[in-house]
């Protein structure tokens, strides 16, 4: 198996394993000054520096029609795979914006520190959204965490 590869089936690990609520252990962590996140007492772990960028998509458009999951897939295959074919997490999720309730969905990259291409895409991928579906945002969130496969 090539690095690569096994670099790919990793990070589609990782996202998988963030599916099953593992994330939830970063509430017991803290800030160091350089803005990784670690265990507290457990000094920097095992891991290499990675960014890891959500993104919050509205589930309905203006109109108040439903943007549905196969709507959001298809959105997935055509603008966000393409830029991030390593791996990535979607969830469907509930919120409120702006006072009101609706659907969303959520998307969570982790992609190497130093990729120079990643924060074009994500904008990118942003617009592409908020175009398609008539949206007024996308919201984004950034973080810096240890990644280990």
């Amino acid at each position: 198996m090539s690095f690569m590869t096994t670099r790919r089936t990793a990070i589609a690990a990782l996202s998988a394993t963030l599916l099953l609520g593992l994330t939830s252990a970063g509430t017991a962590a803290s800030a160091s000054s350089d803005g990784v996140r670690q265990g507290v007492g457990h000094g920097a772990g095992p891991g290499e520096t990675y960014k890891r960028t959500e993104l919050y998509f509205g589930g309905n458009r203006p109109d108040g029609s439903e943007i549905t999951p196969a709507e959001f897939e298809l959105f997935l295959d055509k603008e966000v795979t393409p830029a991030f074919p390593d791996g990535l997490t979607w969830l469907e999720g509930h919120g409120q914006w702006m006072g009101g309730k609706e659907d969303s969905y959520v998307l969570i990259i982790l992609y190497p520190f130093h990729d120079r291409d990643a924060n074009g895409e994500l904008e990118e991928i942003r617009e592409d959204y908020k175009a398609q579906f008539e949206q007024q945002s996308v919201l984004r969130a950034d973080s810096t965490d240890r990644v280990s496969f």
